[in-house]
């Protein structure tokens, strides 16, 4: 076999396809682009998904790529097995509508055994398929030299998501040798294809032919696709472990010089010999950091939130691993260097960020060092509180918060408790993750999961120009072809369209821009001899390109008809005007905060703009000031707005900045502002920056993990929020009875001076009264068994007079437990405390108001020692005192 590293694996991978007619295309970033199904990118076709469900059509149908991926759904799994990953790298080969099982299959055999590519022994393949594809098993024993008796028929092999492309798949795998078998020949598991190490799948090729339709649960009641399409996985990771004779995914160079550098930090080794603890370790520190590595390099930062919080988490999880390896201090954003020159052949884009990385991950390192040593507090409380109790185990919503809040591996809780002598409700914890699962299921939006085919647009190959650059009205446009749905309600080519329908409709030329980059879709009329036949209400880009017209039909038209189209220009403007302000503050916030901003979305409507930029943190209101400064500035500097056509690599020497997100074909339009701003660009502009009139900043505010959201507007819009500004603080300035507006500020000031020193004279009133009434109520001590207890309605005006009682009672416990009550505003107050002996005795403050709240028509809770309550029923209060002696004589 030959010798080959992760590097030439891959780009072999690549170049033979590229060999057989594939467009190579780069691995795309983590983060989905308009897919709010997923959180990650997590597999390889899962940035092709717009070609297979035919949303776009492909100007090269052959594609092959390495991509970049995160799964984190078994991230428990990750170093105990040989092949759990959380990052993980898929190469592929897919064909859209074009070559199917009689190419791929022959192509499959020729780059595994072909000595020109991988060379691997052909004794050593062996293939699986899908029982009912008979056509596939047969390619492979005729059309190749696959040994006699090498494919298996599996039932499993049948790849289906749900709703959309589907179809049968063929496995292939590597016999690794006896070394490798951990089952008896005579085990059902013991085949290619079982749940056994021996045999090793290296990939799988989806015959993507049938369409899964809504309502559909049996695969053999599937319809053909109008167009099969070839999905092909092949694990680089794994593949590397079979050319490397690594025992685990982990022995090979994709991680090796991780874990040896994280080796120096410890007197501890890794043996790639045996499985380990210490092992587990050192595996989870691998391929945790290679995960954020990437995910922070692709625009995702640490949060409590979504990726972030998979970020956080990962970084956390490495961290408690190095503590179990005994490293000191914080060592993991010293080992992304690494990771870097591993990847650097493909992935030099990591090396070139390697600081931002280093400094992202030391500090969010440096604070969990810091939490951690809360969370070990509160663990400790927890397991304090459980054995004081006499419960025997940790609750399972304990050891989830202790995960979920502070990082904490179940694990790491069960060894903790294990040491006092307790175990954990592993129950509860599964149960209360899966809530959580669900949450966050439930976040994402399945409206743009993979989709059905829709042969009508995708065999739909019209031509169409769009002139809207230079033009908002066209004479004597061509209508191209008529979409609707036939008498059975399914999409159609349509002749003719009647009044009242909506359709979708091609011109041979139009102005009208079709949502994208953003900019949402013009509007406006088709007219036939000056007489409107249809409205545009919408516009989008087909798959083959054409902008696709919605229209609700005033007055039939058909196919070949000659109209005219005239775009609605007041709303084209307003939003032309709002692009351009876009562009503008784009510039601004990297010529003012610097650093790492980039553009992560943006909307441009008629009425605001909505910016979204990679930023750590708020952009303070000086900044803001600043900017919204410097955008009024050209607008009042009146710059010229030119574009021009070129290639992309003369507009990077131009100084033009691509947009994070978007495709870019072989030539590009690249919009200039003047001087100031030049970017890559499709969408509609002012003539000059005088049109904007205005730019106001009318909010900013975080929407995700170092995502920020700027939403601000211009021209008359601008003016009118000024003017609304304006009278409304003239308003205030008439209540303050002051002469001018701008006087109000201090005016707010000495009111807010007198309120403050005005609450101090009450709070002194409210203490000196809460004293005298803890005197008097001191004296009212009642008994229950061994127990005593004090029970009390004040005066007060609220929790905080309760407390200050509270706390003189606790300077010399006239009784072991206390419960004080007030109405405060229609509703009640309680707070209970329980002294050491009170507590030593089995009182807990918390349950104690659990159990008379009710009768206040509230709830609470709180420590062993205090704890309060809140009700809206105030009458019910002598109720909650009688219960105290119910509850305590119960006890």
């Amino acid at each position: 076999m030959k010798e080959l590293s992760s590097a030439e694996i891959r780009q072999m991978f690549l170049d033979f396809f590229a060999s057989k007619g594939h467009e190579i295309v780069p691995s795309k970033n983590l983060i989905p682009v308009d897919d709010p199904t997923l959180l990650w990118i997590n597999s390889g076709v899962a940035t092709l998904k717009k070609y297979f469900d035919g949303s776009v059509v492909p100007k090269n149908p052959r594609i092959t790529n390495a991509q970049k991926a995160i799964r984190t759904n078994d991230i428990e799994n990750v170093g105990k097995t040989a092949r759990h990953h959380t990052l993980f790298e898929m190469m592929g080969n897919f064909s859209v509508g074009d070559y199917f099982k009689k190419e791929v299959i022959p192509w499959a055999w020729e780059l595994l055994t072909s000595p020109e590519w991988y060379g691997l022994d052909k004794e050593k393949l062996y293939v699986t398929v899908y029982p009912r594809d008979k056509e596939a098993k047969t390619i492979w024993e005729n059309d190749t030299d696959l040994p006699a008796g090498h494919v298996y028929e599996v039932e499993d092999n049948f790849w289906d998501i749900g709703e959309g492309p589907s179809g049968p798949d063929s496995e292939i795998f590597f016999d690794r040798g006896p070394a490798f078998q951990d089952l008896p020949d005579d085990d059902p598991e013991m085949y290619p294809g079982g749940e056994n190490e021996r045999y090793l799948e290296i990939w799988n090729i989806v015959f993507s032919q049938f369409n899964h339709l809504p309502g559909l649960t049996d695969n053999t009641q599937y319809p053909e696709l109008p167009h099969k399409n070839i999905d092909t996985g092949m694990g680089l990771e794994r593949l590397v472990s079979v050319f490397q004779n690594g025992r685990t995914n982990f022995d090979t160079d994709l991680f090796l010089p991780i874990i040896r550098a994280t080796e120096k930090l410890t007197d501890k080794v890794y043996d790639t010999t045996q499985d380990s603890e210490t092992n587990t370790s050192f595996k989870v520190i691998a391929d945790h950091i290679r995960a954020v590595t990437f995910a922070i390099g692709d625009g995702a930062l640490p949060s409590n939130e979504g990726r972030g919080y998979v970020i956080r988490r990962l970084i956390r999880r490495a961290v408690l691993h190095g503590r179990k390896l005994d490293i000191q201090g914080e060592f993991l954003s010293g080992l992304v260097p690494i990771v870097a020159d591993i990847m650097a052949s493909y992935y030099p884009e990591v090396k070139e960020n390697t600081d931002k990385i280093q400094k992202i991950i030391a500090r969010e390192e440096k604070r969990f060092n810091q939490t951690l040593t809360g969370g070990l507090a509160l663990l400790r409380d927890v397991i304090a509180e459980a054995k004081a109790s006499g419960e025997k185990r940790i609750s399972g919503a304990a050891a989830f918060k202790l995960s979920d809040t502070y990082g904490f591996p179940l694990e790491l809780t069960q060894e903790q408790a294990a040491d006092a002598n307790l175990d954990v409700d592993v129950v509860g914890y599964n149960q209360a993750l899966q809530e959580q699962k669900e949450r966050a299921r439930a976040a994402r939006s399945n409206d743009k999961s993979m989709g059905v085919q829709n042969a009508v647009l995708t065999d739909l190959h019209v031509p169409s120009e769009y002139v809207g650059w230079t033009q908002t009205e066209v004479k004597q446009a061509t209508i191209a072809a008529i979409v609707g749905q036939d008498t059975q309600g399914i999409d159609a080519l349509l002749d003719t369209a009647t009044a009242g329908e909506t359709v979708q409709v091609i011109f041979d030329q139009t102005p009208f821009y079709a949502e994208m980059g953003g900019q949402i879709a013009d509007q406006g009329d088709v007219l036939f001899e000056n007489e409107v036949i249809a409205q545009v209400v919408d516009v989008q880009r087909a798959p083959n390109g054409q902008h696709l017209h919605t229209v609700t039909v005033t007055k039939d038209f058909q196919v070949n008809d000659i109209v005219d189209l005239q775009v609605d220009m007041a709303r084209h403007i307003a939003v032309s005007k709002n692009h351009t302000a876009t562009h503008m503050l784009d510039q601004s916030l990297r010529l003012i905060i610097g650093g790492d901003v980039h553009q992560a979305g943006s909307l441009v409507e008629p009425d605001y703009l909505r910016f979204d930029f990679t930023n750590d943190g708020p952009v303070d209101a000086t900044q803001l000031l600043a900017i919204e400064d410097l955008v009024n500035e050209k607008i009042a500097e009146n710059l010229p707005i030119s574009w021009v056509e070129t290639d992309i690599e003369t507009a990077q020497k131009m100084g033009a900045v691509a947009v994070f997100g978007e495709k870019y074909g072989e030539t590009v339009r690249v919009v200039s502002i003047g001087d100031f701003n030049k970017e890559f660009d499709g969408g509609t502009h002012a003539k000059s920056t005088a049109e904007l009139g205005l730019f106001k900043i009318v909010s900013e505010s975080g929407i995700g993990a170092g995502i920020r959201r700027i939403e601000a507007v211009t021209g008359l819009v601008a003016l009118q929020q000024y003017r609304e500004e304006s009278d409304t603080l003239k308003a205030i300035a008439a209540d303050l009875k002051v002469q001018k507006p701008v006087e109000s500020r201090v005016k707010v000031q000495q009111l807010q001076d007198d309120l403050r020193a005005a609450q101090r004279q009450n709070e002194s009133l409210e203490a000196q009264l809460a004293n005298q009434a803890a005197s008097e109520v001191f004296n009212h001590v009642e008994r229950v068994n061994d127990l005593t207890y004090i029970t009390a309605q004040l005066d007060v005006s609220g929790m905080d007079g309760l407390r200050q009682v509270a706390d003189n009672w606790k300077q010399d416990y006239p009784s072991d437990i206390l419960v004080l009550a007030a109405e405060v505003s229609g509703k009640a107050n309680l707070i209970v405390a329980v002294s050491p002996k009170g507590n030593q005795a089995g009182i807990k403050a918390g349950d104690l108001i659990k159990a008379i709240a009710p009768k206040i028509g509230g709830g609470g809770g709180g420590r062993p020692d205090m704890a309060q309550a809140g009700g809206k029923n105030p009458a019910g209060i002598a109720d909650a005192f009688a219960a105290v002696n119910d509850f305590l004589s119960a006890k």
